[in-house]
């Protein structure tokens, strides 16, 4: 899956236009590495993703196309 498609979804950032600024802003990182939104993000990644002066940090535990509101935090794990 697409690291934006999963930010979306995951409802980490609300929009997938809004993750993409944040990828193209070097803003987001996978396995201590800048990435792009076309990054596949795999089972086990762990994501930084700056939000002005808080960093949030997860690490990925399940990739699902669609999830509703109540699905949508088992899908990764802040560290």
């Amino acid at each position: 899956m697409r690291l934006d498609k999963f930010l979306k979804v995951s409802r980490i950032i609300k929009r997938r236009s809004v993750a993409n600024e944040a990828c193209d802003g070097a803003r987001v990182s996978a396995n201590g590495r800048p990435v792009k939104a076309s990054y596949q993000v795999k089972v086990g990644d762990v994501l930084e993703i700056a939000f002005g002066s808080r960093t949030l940090k997860v690490e990925v535990l399940q990739l699902n196309e669609n999830a509703g509101k109540a699905e949508a935090p088992a899908m990764y794990r802040e560290l």
